[in-house]
């Protein structure tokens, strides 16, 4: 059993969207193993996945809907178990001291929120997330 902390929980939200911006599919596959609960579930308004398999396959899918951007994490807040923290998806490049993605100031494309729980044993059990800025939205 692994001791939940808030570092803990910082670097499972920097490991959750590393997984978001990994391409290579093998490199991708190893991070889901390394960082999620064999039944981790992940729940936002356009999916309900549980599972490794279908964790990195929904990744894959957003990836091919979202080519060429990454994800940035915001503030990480904390307590026992819970992470709650923002994120931006956005044009590669450096981040802004608000902490969106973007090239020369780019604004991001989909900006959200997740509430990450974490198990006992430090991996991501599940994952709920939340948009606050969808395109066309």
């Amino acid at each position: 059993m692994t001791e939940i902390t808030t570092a803990t929980l910082q670097q499972l939200a920097e490991r959750y969207l590393a997984v978001w911006n990994e391409t290579d599919p093998a490199a991708r596959r190893k991070l889901v193993d390394e960082a999620w609960a064999e039944d981790g579930r992940y729940t936002d308004p356009l999916a309900a996945v549980v599972g490794r398999d279908a964790i990195d396959a929904l990744v894959g899918a957003a990836q091919a809907q979202f080519p060429g951007l990454e994800f940035t994490l915001g503030a990480v807040d904390a307590h026992h178990d819970i992470a709650r923290f923002t994120w931006h998806l956005g044009p590669a490049g450096p981040a802004n001291g608000e902490g969106a993605a973007g090239a020369a100031g780019a604004e991001p494309v989909v900006i959200g929120f997740d509430v990450l729980v974490a198990t006992a044993d430090g991996r991501i059990g599940a994952v709920y997330g939340f948009l606050d800025r969808v395109p066309g939205a």
